[in-house]
C-alpha cells in the first residue's frame, strides 16, 4: 500500500506549492526535504528569519512565508532533514531521517529539486575565502553571516541581488566584476520586445543595478583572465577588463555564472534528457504538465529548466493538477479550468527569460578553462588531463571515469559534470548534447551501512 497519494521531493517554490495544491484536491502528501525547515534555496529559513534581516534579504524572500504557510495541512506530511539517496520507476523512494533509512512509496511522484549553482573553475576557485553567490547567501539566510572585504565575480542577476543585500547589510561589496562581454547585448537584443511581457522582472533588475550605483561599488565589465591570488586563502582577484589588468585585494571572492537543473534524480532514473543550448545545461524532457516519460513522475520548477522561483510555484501548481487527475480526484474539466489562470501566469514569469538567457551567458573561460585548472575538485583533475585524456581517445564523461576518476567524489559530479561534457565536446569537435553527461546511480548521496540495513525486513536483519 502506498505511504502517499503524492510524494514531493524538495519543499522549494515548486514543491510546496504542489503539495499545497493537491493537498486542497483532497490528495494524501508527504514533502521530503533534506533542510530542517521548508523554503529551498531562494526560501530559506524564511519562516525562522528576523524581520531585521528579511529587510535585509528583500520583499521577493518574504513572499515565501505565505507558501511555508500553506504547508499546514491536514492532508500534508513534511518531513524535514530527510535525505533522498534512491527513487526507483515505481514510485519507491528511500530516504534517510536522523540517520536512519527508510522506504516510502507514492502512487504519484513530483521531484522538485531545483537547481545547482554552475560550477565555476577558475585558477584558484579551491582556495578557501572562495564561494559561489549561493553559498554567501545560505550563510546569510540561516546564521546572519555577512562576508567581509569582498569581490563579487562572474555573471548574472542573482550577483546585482547579493550585492543589493551586502549593502543593506552594510558591508557593501569592494567590486562587482562582470565577465559578460560586449556581444551578449547584441545577442540579446532580439529578445527584447517579447521580454517586456515580463516587465516586473525588468523592473526588479533595474532596481538592484540602481541600488548598486547609489553605493558607489565599482563595476567591471567585460572581465577575462579571473584568477584568486592567495598561498593558504584568497588574498586578491586579479583579471583584465578594459585593456588593463587589475588586482583587487580582497579576503572574500564570491563567484557565479548562473544556475542549471539539478539532473541527479532524473538522471538516475534514466528520463530521456535534452541539451538546453541557451542555458548550456542538460534538462528533463517534459510536457506541458511536468510530466515525463514515466507516467507516475512528474518534474516542476527549476529542476525542468532555470525559469526564477515565481514560474517555479505556478509550474509546482500545474504539475500537482495533472497528478491529483490521473489519481482520479478531479476530472478533466476541473483541471483544465485551474491550469488556466495558472498558465497564463507562467508564460508572463517565463517571458523575460530569453533575454535573460542571452544577457548573462557562463563565461567561454569557465565552461573551457585553461589546462592547469582543476576541474574535478573531489579527485583533483584538471582540464589538461581531461583534454589529454580526449586526444587518448576518450570520448564521453563515462568513459573519462574509468581513465581518471573525475565525477567518482562525494559530490557524483555535481561540480564538475556541465564542465567535463564541455571540455569533451571541444577536445572532439562534438555538440555538448552528443557527448553527453555521466550515467547518475545510486546511492544519490553518502549513505552508511546502518541505512542501507534499515530497509532490509525486520526477519533478515534479525
Amino acid at each position: 500500500m502506498a505511504d502517499a497519494d503524492l510524494v514531493v521531493i524538495g519543499a522549494g517554490p515548486a514543491g510546496m506549492a504542489a503539495a499545497r495544491t493537491a493537498a486542497d484536491a483532497g490528495a494524501r502528501v508527504i514533502v521530503l526535504d533534506e533542510q530542517p525547515a521548508a523554503g529551498g534555496q531562494i526560501y530559506r529559513a524564511v519562516g525562522q528569519t528576523t524581520e531585521a534581516l528579511a529587510a535585509i534579504l528583500g520583499p521577493d524572500y518574504r513572499a515565501g512565508r505565505d507558501l511555508v504557510a500553506a504547508l499546514d495541512h491536514t492532508n500534508i506530511r513534511h518531513l524535514p532533514g530527510a535525505t533522498v539517496w534512491r527513487v526507483d520507476p515505481d514510485g519507491t523512494v528511500c530516504v534517510s531521517v536522523a540517520g536512519r533509512g527508510r522506504k516510502l512509496a507514492g502512487r504519484r511522484l513530483l521531484l522538485a529539486t531545483g537547481a545547482l549553482e554552475r560550477p565555476v573553475p577558475i585558477p584558484g576557485w579551491t582556495l578557501p575565502g572562495v564561494m559561489t553567490a549561493g553559498a554567501a547567501q545560505i550563510l546569510l539566510k540561516t546564521a546572519a553571516m555577512v562576508p567581509r572585504a569582498t569581490v563579487l565575480a562572474g555573471s548574472g542577476p542573482l550577483l546585482y541581488l547579493l550585492a543589493q543585500q551586502l549593502v543593506r547589510a552594510g558591508r557593501p561589496p569592494l567590486a562587482l566584476v562582470e565577465t559578460r562581454l560586449p556581444s551578449a547585448w547584441r545577442a540579446a537584443w532580439r529578445h527584447g520586445p517579447g521580454a517586456f511581457r515580463g516587465w516586473r522582472t525588468l523592473a526588479r533588475g533595474a532596481g538592484m543595478l540602481a541600488a548598486i550605483r547609489r553605493a558607489g561599488i565599482p563595476r567591471y565589465r567585460g572581465a577575462t583572465g579571473l584568477a584568486v591570488e592567495g598561498a593558504a586563502q584568497a588574498e586578491a582577484l586579479r583579471f583584465t577588463a578594459g585593456g588593463r589588468e587589475h588586482r583587487i585585494p580582497c579576503r572574500t571572492v564570491l563567484l557565479h555564472q548562473g544556475v542549471v537543473p539539478n539532473i541527479q534524480i532524473t538522471g538516475a532514473l534514466r528520463l530521456p534528457h535534452l541539451w538546453d543550448a541557451a542555458q548550456r545545461c542538460f534538462r528533463p524532457v517534459v510536457d506541458e504538465w511536468g510530466g515525463t516519460a514515466l507516467e507516475m513522475v512528474f518534474v516542476a520548477g527549476d529542476g525542468a529548466g532555470i525559469a526564477g522561483a515565481g514560474a517555479a510555484a505556478l509550474a509546482g501548481r500545474i504539475a500537482a493538477l495533472q497528478a491529483v487527475h490521473g489519481l482520479g480526484l478531479i476530472d478533466a474539466g476541473a483541471r483544465d479550468a485551474a491550469a488556466a489562470p495558472l498558465r497564463r501566469a507562467l508564460a508572463r514569469e517565463r517571458a523575460a527569460r530569453p533575454l535573460l538567457d542571452a544577457l548573462y551567458p557562463p563565461s567561454p573561460e569557465v565552461l573551457r578553462p585553461d589546462d592547469a585548472t582543476i576541474v574535478c575538485r573531489c579527485e583533483e583533475v584538471t582540464a589538461g588531463e581531461i583534454r589529454a585524456l580526449a586526444g587518448l581517445g576518450c570520448l564521453g564523461p563515462n568513459q573519462l571515469k574509468a581513465f581518471s576518476r573525475a565525477g567518482m567524489g562525494p559530490c557524483q559530479g555535481r561540480y564538475c559534470g556541465l564542465t567535463v561534457t564541455e571540455l569533451l565536446a571541444e577536445a572532439t569537435g562534438r555538440p555538448p548534447g552528443e557527448v553527453g553527461y555521466y550515467r547518475l546511480r545510486t546511492p544519490l548521496k553518502p549513505v552508511t551501512l546502518g541505512e542501507l540495513a534499515d530497509l532490509a525486513p525486520p526477519e533478515v536483519r534479525a
